[in-house]
């Protein structure tokens, strides 16, 4: 009991069960969120004409709650056919970016004006959550992190028309030189996986800046601070078409 009795170390239990707590509510709330959802895509795929054939599964790849739902079970429908249904899903209020399992079709709401800055905040929501890895003082990505970039991938597939900066950062445990090359190899570690997932390569853009901006509130030397980040700099006067046809299956 006396090491509970010590201040610092009563400070740092209480915030870390704070976090798990959050932690714990935020994954409850997106599930809830995303059950209603997948509840309500049944009735709005059959009154599209899918009834009896698509399935909506509101589920990333790594198994968690997710708003940009997968589309199963197209393959004896038209096209015409599964472009209404691709669009009355996409209309559901709290519904991102839609695909088929047997082709990217993705699909914007038709009414929803294109707001590329949704981009930003769907990535800055996965990585609230879980951190991109790199192995120790390598740019090569660590194995149990690609599932994050497949779900980043996804989040950034509806944002045609925006340019968004990748950026690595370092904290400040070796040579400013060598955090630079390293945050500068590893954010264009990332945009490589991300090409390869399908997101296309001249809107993406990759820059390192080494230990200079911390997050706020951290010492410059907190490993916290070894990060990637995703911005949009800059949009394209373009509006998305509302579904991309697919390469032929």
């Amino acid at each position: 009991m006396h090491f509970l009795g010590r201040p610092l170390v009563a400070i740092v239990i209480g915030a870390f069960a704070i976090f798990l707590l959050a932690r714990i509510v935020g994954d409850a709330d997106a599930s809830a969120f995303a059950n209603r959802l997948a509840q309500d895509a049944p009735a709005v795929i059959a009154t599209a004409g899918g009834g009896g054939h698509v399935q909506a599964h509101f589920i990333s790849p790594r198994g968690l709650a997710s708003r940009h739902p997968l589309l199963t079970g197209g393959e004896p429908l038209d096209e015409s056919t599964r472009a209404k249904i691709a669009h009355a899903v996409a209309d559901m209020p709290g519904v991102g970016g839609i695909r088929w399992s047997d082709g990217d079709i993705l699909a914007e709401g038709q009414e929803a004006a294109f707001r590329p800055l949704h981009c930003q905040e769907d990535v800055q929501a996965l990585l609230r959550a879980h951190t991109i890895r790199f192995e120790e003082s390598s740019a090569r990505i660590d194995e149990a992190s690609r599932g994050l970039i497949d779900e980043v991938a996804t989040a950034l597939r509806p944002c045609l028309g925006a340019i968004i900066q990748i950026t690595g950062h370092t904290d400040r445990s070796g040579p400013e030189p060598g955090n630079l090359a390293l945050s500068a190899e590893r954010a264009a570690a990332v945009r490589t996986a991300l090409v390869r997932r399908g997101i296309p390569e001249d809107g993406l853009r990759a820059q390192g800046v080494g230990s200079r901006m911390p997050v706020e509130g951290l010492e410059a030397t907190d490993p916290a601070n070894r990060r990637i980040e995703f911005s949009v700099i800059a949009t394209v006067p373009i509006r998305p078409t509302p579904v991309d046809t697919p390469a032929p299956r």
